[in-house]
Order: C-alpha cells, then structure tokens, then sequence
C-alpha cells in the first residue's frame, strides 16, 4: 500500500477504475475512455493516487484497489474540488472560523475508489483506509470529505435509505453543504416513524455504512450521476469524530493535533 510513484502507476489505477466502473458496474465511457481502457479525467494530474499492489501479479495488472485524494491546497491551486460539480462547498470554507468542530487542519477530498472483484475483501479495505489514515497525519487533515454512491439512478427507489439519511445524519447548518439547485433531489421523502431502520442499513452501500460508523454528516440533496449511472449523497468526515478504536487500529501514528 503506497502512492503512485509515477505516470505508468497512475494509468494501472486508471485502467482499474475502468475495469470496475464501466466494464463492471456499466458507467458510460467516452469513445476515448472506451478505446483507451482508462477512466480518466481533468483531476487526475494533480491528485494522489493511493494503490493497494498485489506484486505476485504482472506489473500491467499489480494495482487491486485505488483511492483518489486531493488536498486542499492542491485544490486551491488548481481548479478546485471535483464534488463542487455536484454540491455547493461554500458552507464548509465560509465556517472554517468558530463554527467548526476542528479550527486547524485542511480538507481532503476522497473519489474514485474501487478494488478489483477478487480483492474485495476486509484486508485490501483496511490498506486503502490505513493509507488514508497516514496520509491524513502526514498532511495534517481536519475533514474528509466525498460523494458516495447508491446504485441506479432511480431516486425513488432510494426513498428509504435517503430519507434515513436525512432525518439521522444530516449535517448541523454551519457546516450543512447542499446540492446545486440544478440538481439537487429531495432526500425528505419519508416520515422518520416510517423507516425500517434495520432493513435500511442493511441494506445501504458498504462505503456508506462504513462512514456512518466513523460519525460522518450527510449533506442535503441527493444527486443523479448519469454517466456513472448512480445517485449520490455527500459525505462529511471531521477526523474528530471517528472513534480512537478505529484511528489506532488503522494508523502506526498518533492522530492529528
């Protein structure tokens, strides 16, 4: 478990990504994606790349699992977040003073992760989070944040698990960050008393139960990503808020000042 060292690196990671993404779960590829066999897009030049590599595979086919990550002074530098597509970030810079729960630190965005279908399993889930957990220390990372995805584009179908969402993990309002108007789809769509909770989280993507135990906030407003045939929510970490049992399980260091 590493960054990318180089350019050859960053294409395995892009022809991983494409290999899930659109040969696997359909997204709809681009004549260039689909003749490259590469997801590929404007951030990737200037994000870190986190690999989990199998060495006793061919080099070509060594990356099993990738995570994209982009700081935000690299963000700053550049042209900004990738979620700011979907969701209006503003909320989370114009609060960074009294309202936020940490004063100091910088955000991390996190997207793209996939792991090839064979090494899906807890041990290559625990690399990719314990290379996120160094790198949070290294970098000195205050929130994380993201969108994460439940599957198809129907939001109907979602109702439920939205709407949970919603009335149980909404973030509070200094630090809430809302769809775009143009796309922002209503995650109320539910009375609280009227969710099967346990048959909700049960069925909810492994990603987001995954946050959820670590106390993230959700954002308001789903988002419909055609092209990766998903609906998303955005997902708020403050590194204050995951429990010490999973902060010293996955990091060698002490958590961040």
């Amino acid at each position: 478990m590493r960054l990318a060292l180089d350019e050859a690196e960053i294409i395995a990671a892009q022809h991983l990504r494409y290999r899930v993404f659109y040969e696997e779960l359909g997204a709809a590829a681009s004549c260039q994606m689909a003749r490259d066999k590469l997801d590929v897009d404007e951030f990737d030049p200037v994000c870190d790349h986190l690999l989990v590599i199998d060495h006793a595979l061919p080099a070509d086919e060594a990356v099993v699992g990738t995570y994209r990550l982009l700081r935000e002074e690299v963000a700053i530098a550049n042209d900004g977040f990738y979620s700011a597509s979907e969701y209006d970030l503003s909320p989370l810079f114009m609060g960074r003073g009294e309202n936020m729960e940490r004063q100091h630190g910088q955000f991390l965005e996190l997207g793209r992760s996939c792991v090839r279908a064979e090494y899906r399993s807890n041990a290559t889930i625990q690399f990719l989070w314990k290379g996120i957990a160094e790198y949070v220390y290294d970098h000195q990372v205050s929130y994380l944040f993201g969108c994460a995805s439940l599957p198809g584009i129907d939001v109907a179908e979602h109702a439920e698990a939205l709407s949970y969402l919603y009335h149980n993990f909404r973030a509070p309002e200094e630090l809430c960050v809302y769809a775009v108007p143009s796309r922002h789809l209503e995650m109320n769509m539910m009375p609280a008393d009227q969710i099967r909770e346990r048959d909700v989280v049960k069925e909810l993507p492994p990603l987001i139960k995954g946050y959820l135990r670590c106390g993230c906030y959700i954002g308001d407003g789903a988002v419909v990503d055609k092209q990766f045939g998903t609906t998303d929510v955005f997902i708020l970490q403050s590194i204050a808020r995951v429990p010490d049992k999973y902060f010293a399980h996955l990091a060698r260091r002490a958590r961040p000042a």
